[in-house]
């Protein structure tokens, strides 16, 4: 049968009914045929990249802090325990679901461009991009806004006090943390682009550089006092007085743009989150300047014109299908996508059923497509791999899906002399130069070139699931590129596949960004599976490194699950009852 007969063949059999609502409530909390089991609790949970931070988030709840409150404060320690990723020199999405009130907002507190940033600031005399301005530099770092959307997540629905979110994280900075084997070995990879900044490897290395080894304590006295200025004066103890002007004085020194009037001009914004269905469920998830939600969705609306579950999880014909879903949407995030407060992004268009229902009609479940020959769509006229998410559901149902990053591990790998935090390099996620590709490959172009106070286009994808009104699952990945793909599979995987979350979430993975035209998979597949996908045309690169580390809560029956991807150490998930150590 030709290719293309069997595209439509399948199709056809897909709308005949093979694409009913999967059945997730039918399935037992726990069922002793499945090889993995997430977290259970009685009163909320908490996931996040580090155990440690998830103990603060958790220690939170038991306290009576609801799930915003308990984000609030994971947020903050993750700056101390995970300082690759976790940040107040970075920037994200928190996506929130308040039971009491049925509002679902999202706070964009994404880095914004310094207000004296410039079209052509990464280009040389020759028009070419400066690589000694991106990505490593004080030019590379946007205004963080992780201080203002924390802020701004306990102004809509925090109700403990904000001093009281942030003292964990002083604690840990002041008393130490005990240093990983993790943590030890980045750190030692780490160490010749950390110490080619004075700051950063006074922080992060013991005197005259010297490692920290596993075990050892990691006290962070500057950030403990930074701290404790945001826990005095919330966004002004880090927009303004002390801090802002570390920030401006480091940037004045060392040729950034980074000023106190940026830092001064950051608000973090809400905004109306994005919403889509497959086979019969809600999915709430980011808007722009996220491309991430749009895409997710987009994605989705493809694969419901196709029978998922029936294709098998993990087999050619399910990575194949995922990979051609993929190379079509990312064909149209190098176009498409945006800030949404410079260009108008034509997202009612890119999530509609009927361009899935387009798309997909356009998909040779036995031949691979070219992405030289795939263009992004046409409207109708009228986002390193080391970012982190955390998630938390409390016993009311109100629900919190977080992503934060400062772009590449440790950021640009400069940190705030005096300040004791690391800074980001997110202006390389803006188009340097339209058509030619970022750090991860992504190409873009004039919607994503660089202006003043622009936020510029992400992946991160914090997203929640809903069955009939009710909070299922938050997810959310780090990743860079990857992160779209990966929650995308997650999102299969529970509700195709009707796995558990732990389940979905450890299965190996695939990428294709449409470019470069390479299909990414991690160890695990079959070497079957990876000899038909190279006969459909397929160019296979297993990866060296997993993808991602999702972070994931749900509620069902009463039961808080929770699961922490096995790809990273240290992460965990733990609910209220089960509070360890601080240390």
């Amino acid at each position: 049968m030709q290719g293309s007969r069997l595209t439509l063949l399948v199709i056809a059999l897909a709308l005949a009914g093979h694409g009913a609502r999967a059945q997730l409530t039918d399935a037992p909390i726990i069922r002793y045929e499945d090889t993995a089991h997430p977290e259970f609790g009685e009163a909320g949970m908490v996931s996040s990249q580090h155990e440690l931070s998830s103990a603060v988030g958790a220690e939170i709840l038991a306290q009576g802090g609801n799930a915003v409150d308990a984000a609030i404060a994971v947020g903050f320690s993750l700056a101390v325990t995970l300082p690759r990723a976790g940040n107040l020199g970075g920037g994200g999405f928190m996506l929130i679901h308040h039971a009491e009130s049925g509002r679902d907002i999202a706070i964009d507190y994404r880095e914004q461009a310094p207000i004296r940033a410039s079209r052509d600031m990464y280009l040389d005399e020759d028009g070419n991009i400066d690589e000694d301005k991106l990505p490593f530099s004080y030019l590379s770092v946007g205004v963080p806004g992780t201080v203002s959307g924390l802020f701004r997540a306990h102004q809509e629905f925090g109700s403990l006090p904000w001093r009281k979110l942030v003292e964990p994280a002083i604690r840990q900075a002041r008393e130490g943390i005990t240093v990983s084997f993790d943590m030890a070995t980045l750190l030692k990879a780490r160490k010749n682009r950390l110490c080619g900044n004075e700051a950063a490897c006074s922080y992060f290395y013991k005197e005259g550089g010297v490692p920290y080894e596993p075990g050892e304590l990691f006290v962070q006295r500057d950030l403990a006092d930074t701290l404790k200025r945001i826990a005095r004066f919330g966004p002004d103890g880090f927009y303004k007085g002390k801090t802002a002007a570390l920030i401006a004085a480091d940037m004045a020194a060392h040729g950034g743009l980074v000023d106190e009037e940026s830092l001064a001009a950051y608000e973090a914004v809400v905004r109306e989150p994005l919403r889509g269905t497959y086979r019969g469920y809600e999915i709430t998830t980011m808007p722009p300047p996220s491309s991430g939600g749009v895409h997710l969705i987009q994605m989705l609306n493809i694969l419901e014109h196709f029978p998922v579950r029936e294709l098998g999880a993990g087999g050619a014909d399910n990575v194949h299908l995922l990979t051609e879903s993929a190379r079509l949407a990312y064909a149209d995030r190098a176009v498409h996508l945006g800030d949404p407060d410079f260009y108008d992004v034509p997202v009612e268009w890119l999530t509609s059923k009927q361009y899935g229902r387009e798309l997909a009609e356009g998909i040779d479940l036995e031949q691979a497509r070219d992405s030289r020959d795939v263009g992004a769509g046409t409207p109708p006229k009228a986002e390193s791999p080391d970012t982190t998410h955390y998630s938390v559901i409390d016993g009311e149902g109100n629900i919190v899906a977080t992503t934060t990053t400062l772009n590449f591990s440790f950021g640009a790998g400069v940190a705030v002399s005096g300040a004791g935090f690391l800074l980001n390099n997110e202006m390389d996620d803006f188009v340097a130069k339209p058509g030619v590709p970022n750090a991860f490959g992504l190409l873009g172009g004039e919607a994503n070139a660089v202006e003043p106070l622009k936020r510029p286009l992400s992946s991160m994808t914090p997203t929640i699931i809903f069955d009939d009104g009710e909070p299922r699952f938050a997810i959310g990945s780090p990743g860079g590129s990857r992160i779209i793909t990966t929650v995308l599979q997650t999102v299969v995987n529970v509700i195709d596949h009707e796995m558990n979350l732990a389940e979905a979430i450890n299965a190996p993975r695939m990428h294709h960004q449409w470019m470069p035209d390479v299909l990414q998979l991690e160890t695990g597949f079959s070497p079957d599976t990876v000899e038909i996908l190279k006969r459909r045309g397929h160019e296979v690169r297993i990866t060296r490194y997993s993808m991602g580390s999702v972070q994931a809560v749900g509620m069902r029956d009463g039961i808080f699950v929770g699961a922490s991807d096995l790809r990273r150490p240290n992460a965990g998930s733990i609910g209220p009852s089960r509070v360890p150590d601080r240390r």
